[in-house]
C-alpha cells in the first residue's frame, strides 16, 4: 500500500488527524479547528492553506468533537405522522419526502426520517427531537389527535410544519402550505362551468387540515351558486381518507345514496382513480356521464387514468424547497415563516 506523507492514508490506512492536516498547512490544531467550524476568525490566505491540506490528507472531522464545539448536528428531523405503509403507498407524501430530503442534503444537512405510526413512537420521538440530535424538524401530514402536537410546541428546536398546523397556538413555529380551499373553488367552479348540476365530493381524512379546507372549499362554491344548483345535498358528501380504495368505497356510497349526480371532486388524485374505477364498472361514462377532478396533479396517477385526470396542481418540489429554505432561516435566527403556495387547475379529459 502507497503511503501518503504526513499522515495522508491510500485505502484502509490510519486516518488523518487534526494534527496531521496543521502540520501540512503549517499552522497550529487550533486554526485547523477554526476552519473545520467555520469560525471567521480566519484569513483567507491561511483557510485556503488549511482547506488544501485537508483535500490531500482527506481529512474527515470527527462528527461528534464538531458538534460539541458547535452546537450543531447538521441533522433536521423529517417527522412524518402516518405508518411506514402509509408513506409507502401514498405517491404525493412520498414524493413531498424525496423532494424534502433532496433539499436537506443539497443544503449540507441530513434528513433523519421519523414516523410515528406505533403507540410508542410520540413519547421516543418527542424524545429524540429535544434531546439534541438533530437542529431543527420538518413536519408532515400532522393529524388533529396526533399525541405529538402538544410534544412539538414545546421543542428547545426549531419546527417547520408541512401543511397548517391544528391549533394557531403553535407560535414558535413556521409553516408552508398550499391554498388549499382556493384549490377546490377552482375545481368545483370548473365544474359549475360545465353545466354539472348534482356535483358530489369525496373527502379525505378529515382529521387533517388539508382535507377539511378541501371540503370549505368545495361547501363555499355550492352555498354560491345556490340559486342553479339548488340547497346544497349532504348526500352529495362521502367521507374517503386520500386512497384509491377509500375513493372507491366513497364512489359506490354517492351512487347507491345519489344515482343522478354528474360530477364529483375527489380530494386526491389516488381518490379520483379509485372513483374513476368505479363509474366504469356501473356502466358510466367519464366525463359524459359524472365529471371527475382530482387534487395534486402526480403525473404517474392524472396521465394515465382512463381518461386522464382533470386535477389542481400542487407544486411538490417548490414545497419541499420552501419548507427547507424556512427551516434554514429560522436556524440562522430569523422569525419563523408562514406561508401559502399558490395552486392551479391542470384540465384533462375527465372535466
Amino acid at each position: 500500500m502507497t503511503q501518503v506523507a504526513n499522515g495522508a492514508r491510500s485505502g484502509w490506512g490510519p486516518r488523518p488527524t487534526l494534527d496531521a492536516v496543521a502540520e501540512l498547512a503549517g499552522v497550529s490544531r487550533a486554526t485547523v479547528s477554526r476552519v473545520v467550524n467555520e469560525s471567521s476568525k480566519v484569513g483567507p490566505e491561511v483557510r485556503a492553506r488549511v482547506e488544501d491540506a485537508i483535500r490531500t490528507l482527506g481529512y474527515v472531522p470527527n462528527p461528534v468533537a464538531r458538534s460539541l464545539v458547535t452546537r450543531r448536528t447538521d441533522a433536521v428531523g423529517l417527522v412524518v405522522g402516518e405508518p411506514s405503509n402509509m408513506v409507502m403507498t401514498d405517491p404525493y407524501l412520498s414524493r413531498l419526502i424525496l423532494a424534502t430530503s433532496r433539499e436537506l442534503g443539497d443544503a449540507g444537512r441530513q434528513p433523519v426520517l421519523l414516523l410515528t405510526g406505533g403507540e410508542n413512537d410520540h413519547a421516543r420521538i418527542a424524545a429524540y427531537l429535544a434531546g439534541g440530535h438533530v437542529d431543527g424538524a420538518i413536519v408532515l401530514s400532522v393529524h388533529r389527535t396526533d399525541p405529538l402536537l402538544p410534544a412539538l410546541r414545546s421543542l428547545p428546536i426549531p419546527v417547520m410544519f408541512g401543511g397548517r398546523p391544528w391549533g394557531d397556538d403553535v407560535v414558535a413555529a413556521g409553516s408552508i402550505d398550499v391554498d388549499q380551499r382556493e384549490g377546490a373553488r377552482l375545481a368545483v367552479e370548473h365544474l359549475v362551468g360545465l353545466g354539472r348540476r348534482r356535483i358530489a365530493t369525496i373527502t379525505g381524512s378529515l382529521d387533517q387540515r388539508a382535507a377539511v379546507e378541501r371540503l370549505d372549499g368545495y361547501q363555499a362554491v355550492l352555498a354560491a351558486h345556490r340559486d342553479t344548483l339548488g340547497d346544497p345535498d349532504p348526500a352529495l358528501i362521502a367521507h374517503g381518507d386520500f386512497t384509491r380504495a377509500g375513493g372507491e368505497r366513497a364512489m359506490r356510497e354517492l351512487l347507491t345514496r345519489v344515482p343522478s349526480l354528474d360530477a364529483v371532486f375527489a380530494a386526491s388524485d389516488l381518490t379520483a382513480a379509485g372513483a374513476i374505477g368505479v363509474l366504469r364498472r356501473a356502466g358510466l361514462r367519464v366525463p359524459e356521464d359524472v365529471a371527475v377532478i382530482g387534487f395534486d396533479d402526480l403525473e404517474e396517477i392524472a396521465a394515465w387514468t382512463e381518461p386522464p385526470l382533470t386535477t389542481v396542481h400542487q407544486p411538490v418540489s417548490a414545497f419541499g424547497r420552501r419548507l427547507v429554505a424556512a427551516l434554514l432561516e429560522m436556524l440562522s435566527g430569523g422569525e419563523p415563516v408562514r406561508e401559502m403556495l399558490p395552486v392551479r387547475l391542470v384540465t384533462r379529459a375527465s372535466a
